[in-house]
Order: C-alpha cells, then sequence, then structure tokens
C-alpha cells in the first residue's frame, strides 16, 4: 500500500510519459491502416503479404529459439527477421528502400552453399521432420514459399523482395537438413506409391 501511495506522489511532480496501448479499437470493423493513414480491408492481398511475412518472422523466433549451439545461423536468422521487419513495412507503404535484400540475398546463397559442403548428396525428395529444431526449419521454409507465392501476386511486384524470399527458403531448406545431419539424422527420403 506505501509504494502505491509513493508511486502516485512521485507520478504527480515527475508525470512518465503516455504508454503506447496494445489496443486502439480502430480495427474493429475489420480494417487497418498503411503508412501514410490510408484504411483498408484487413483482407486486402497487401496485408495479406506483409501479414504471411509477419507470420514467416513468428515462425523464425521459434526455430531461434531452439538453436542455441548453432551462433553463425543463429545471428544470420536474427538479421532475417530484421530484415522481414523492414520488407512488412515497405509493404504497409513506408518508403523503405529494399537494397539491402540483394546483398542479404548473395550472403544466403554463399551461406547456402557452405552448408551444402557439408552434407550428403541429395537425390530424391525429402519429407520434412527429424528434430525439433528441424522440424521448424522446415515449417518456416513452408510459409517463406507460401509469402512468396502472394508476393508474386501483387499487381506491382518488387523483384528484390521476391528474389529475397525464395533464397530463404532454400536457406531454410539447407539448414533443416544441417540441423538434421549434425544431430545424426538422415533425411528421410519420399518414395512414390507404387
Amino acid at each position: 500500500m506505501l509504494q502505491l501511495r509513493l508511486f502516485r506522489v512521485l507520478r504527480k511532480y515527475h508525470p512518465m510519459p503516455s504508454k503506447v496501448k496494445v489496443y486502439t479499437r480502430t480495427g474493429d470493423s475489420g480494417k487497418t491502416s498503411l503508412y501514410g493513414g490510408k484504411r483498408v480491408a484487413k483482407d486486402n492481398f497487401r496485408v495479406e503479404v506483409y501479414g504471411t511475412i509477419d507470420e514467416l518472422n513468428s515462425v523464425i523466433g521459434i526455430l531461434l529459439s531452439d538453436m542455441g549451439s548453432e551462433e553463425n545461423l543463429f545471428n544470420f536468422f536474427k538479421a532475417v527477421q530484421a530484415d522481414l521487419f523492414s520488407a512488412g513495412a515497405y509493404l504497409a507503404g513506408d518508403k523503405t528502400d529494399l537494397d539491402f535484400l540483394r546483398e542479404r540475398t548473395g550472403e544466403m546463397e554463399k551461406l547456402i552453399d557452405i552448408l551444402d559442403e557439408e552434407l550428403p548428396e541429395l537425390k530424391n525428395f525429402i519429407l520434412p521432420g527429424g528434430t525439433v529444431t528441424a522440424s521448424f526449419a522446415h515449417l518456416a521454409r513452408s510459409v517463406c514459399r507460401r509469402a512468396e507465392r502472394k508476393a508474386v501476386s501483387l499487381p506491382k511486384t518488387d523483384s528484390r523482395l521476391v528474389a529475397y524470399l525464395n533464397r530463404l527458403s532454400d536457406l531454410l531448406f539447407i539448414t533443416a537438413r544441417y540441423l538434421n545431419w549434425k544431430n545424426g539424422l538422415k533425411d528421410t527420403v519420399w518414395f512414390k506409391k507404387k
């Protein structure tokens, strides 16, 4: 009780900045705001694309929560998360320059090649699974592919974003294989039923 009274007294003399609320109620009617204030329906395709990129970012966050010993991969995917936030802001109408995506796409290609050199040659389709961490990499890969499909459906698609998402899904695939291999698990090959 004393702490609460002390807090109230201190606030009177040292007002705190107002806190941004989590809820605004402005989306309760099924509309959301893009950068600049333009209101659009929540099922607007642009909102769908950056929402899927946000979903991808969340799945990568789950992947990172269990990546532990793979510090280089961990740090790379943390940078990817920041990239995805910037891409989402761009899609929401922010004037973010996406040139950085070209450089990151090149970095992904180098990383894919490094990881692929460690792995047994892939001659067949494989089934997603293995360790929990590898399974999250596979899940992130499939969400990334969905984000890519949605991005190419936009009237004006930025080719840098499409190339980035395409390479990111490749990186997530090779990461899943690599994480399983590091844990002594072989790829589960898919065989077509006859």
